[in-house]
């Protein structure tokens, strides 16, 4: 490890790159954001951070008031540093691959800038293949007796635990194409690796697919069980039961057996449709089709969801629907492919009266969701509404009390999309209450009109 610690830069400063700069200015060093955006870097240049996630604005505050933390939208203000992650937005094309205009943007902008020998690290995730062109472009355009290299460091941020992923992460994923390369990116990481974190070191390739085939692996385990939750609604079985059983078993594991409303967010479905979109461009997508399947049981579960729904009110037009939660998951403001904002919408267009209430995703849900109106808190949200769905599983949510909820309803009932909330505490207090994959028993007192 060098004595002198390399100065480092961060391009693109959305959520992953605003997040992987404040932590890498926490591990103690010197780093340079870039961004095209004049008005994200002023933002961030006064600590502001301008999306929701626990904890980060504190860090990014301390480190921007030290100096060790800047943020600049000139690609010459971070030429100087040895070591450049990329971290910028590979957006969803039509067909499901993956645009890598600004990922290509932003190589070609910063390496003909660079008179150090250099390390430029991919952070963004991209389809295999992505690095082979770019180490070829890299190579044309350097200037002269410079030695740009090119490594893949793939991210795995989780939304409302993105400081702690960042600081105290489960796997760091080196794929280098040389010993140089490698001791950089351990010196960069030296603090958890000294921590027992797990390196994995790998070719370029494979460094690419990792993330595309870990959240493709998620995404099949919440498709699982969510198709098992329609198999017990035929059948009926209860799906939180066969989860447990199941998640008993070490090979499978509890986690992701939620069966739900399905995922959303700006990863896993976007990622899941880019490998299906890569493999059939390398000649492979029979071996990945199941994917398809995968991403359609999900799309389903919003379908079931709004079916179950008519079935408590008939017909949606002028009826009053309340919605608990409109960010894609707890602990985020991100309503990106959000299966809540989808339903909310969809009862909208269909003449329902729509009321929200969300801890964090107001501003973005207001936006993704124009029809909608989003109360102060569950309470208002509540009023007198003839159905309640809880969309998104915030911990408040299963703090609220039953009675209370119902005294501000007009009927009680309640479709918990999530399977998160104490149905034997709802029904208790006359509530109606129905889920994804169970049959559940009939309140203990009607929920009378009010």
């Amino acid at each position: 490890m060098s004595t002198h610690r390399p100065v480092l830069s961060v391009i693109g400063t959305g959520y992953l790159g605003a997040t992987h700069a404040a932590g890498l200015a926490e591990l103690g060093f010197e780093v340079i954001g870039l961004d095209r955006d004049p008005s994200r870097i002023d933002s961030l240049s006064r600590g502001i951070v301008p999306f929701h996630e626990p904890g980060l604005a504190e860090m990014l505050q301390g480190h921007v008031a030290s100096g060790r933390l800047r943020f600049t939208t000139e690609v010459a203000d971070v030429a100087h540093a040895q070591v450049h992650f990329v971290c910028v937005g590979t957006p969803q094309g039509a067909d499901g691959s993956a645009d890598l205009s600004q990922v290509i943007g932003a190589v070609e902008a910063l390496v003909p800038l660079l008179r150090l020998d250099s390390l430029v690290v991919g952070k963004s995730t991209v389809p295999v293949g992505t690095a082979a062109a770019l180490r070829s472009r890299i190579e044309e355009i350097s200037a002269p007796g410079v030695t740009v290299e090119l490594a893949w460091n793939p991210e795995f941020l989780r939304e409302g635990h993105a400081v702690e992923d960042t600081l105290a992460p489960n796997r760091i994923v080196l794929g280098v194409p040389g010993p140089r390369a490698e001791a950089l990116l351990r010196e960069v990481y030296a603090e958890a690796i000294a921590a027992g974190v797990p390196v994995v070191v790998t070719d370029l390739p494979t460094a690419e697919l990792i993330k595309q085939a870990a959240n493709s692996f998620l995404a099949t385990k919440i498709s699982f069980v969510n198709a098992m939750a329609e198999v017990c609604e035929a059948s009926g079985a209860d799906v939180t039961a066969l989860a447990d059983a199941l998640g008993h078993d070490e090979r499978i594991g509890r986690r992701f057996l939620d069966s739900g409303l399905g995922f959303g967010g700006g990863c896993l479905p976007k990622d899941l449709r880019a490998l299906v979109a890569r493999a059939e461009q390398l000649g492979c997508g029979k071996s990945v089709a199941f994917l398809r399947d995968v991403d359609a049981i999900n799309l389903r579960r919003r379908d079931r969801v709004l079916a179950m729904a008519q079935r408590e009110v008939g017909a949606f037009d002028g009826v009053r629907i309340a919605v608990l939660g409109a960010s894609f998951k707890p602990g985020s403001d991100d309503v990106r492919d959000s299966p809540a904002v989808d339903v909310m919408n969809r009862l909208r267009r269909a003449g329902a009266r729509v009321t929200a209430y969300d801890p964090a995703a107001v501003l973005t849900g207001r936006a993704a969701a124009p029809g909608v109106r989003f109360a102060a808190n569950p309470l208002v949200a509540c009023r007198k509404a003839d159905l309640v769905l809880h969309l998104t599983e915030w911990p408040e949510f299963r703090a609220l009390d039953p009675e209370e909820v119902g005294q501000a309803v007009r009927r009680r009932v309640l479709i918990d999309a999530r399977n998160a909330l104490d149905v034997d505490a709802w029904t208790a207090a006359g509530w109606a209450v129905r889920a994804p994959g169970r049959h559940l028993a009939a309140p203990a007192r009607a929920g009378s009109l009010v």
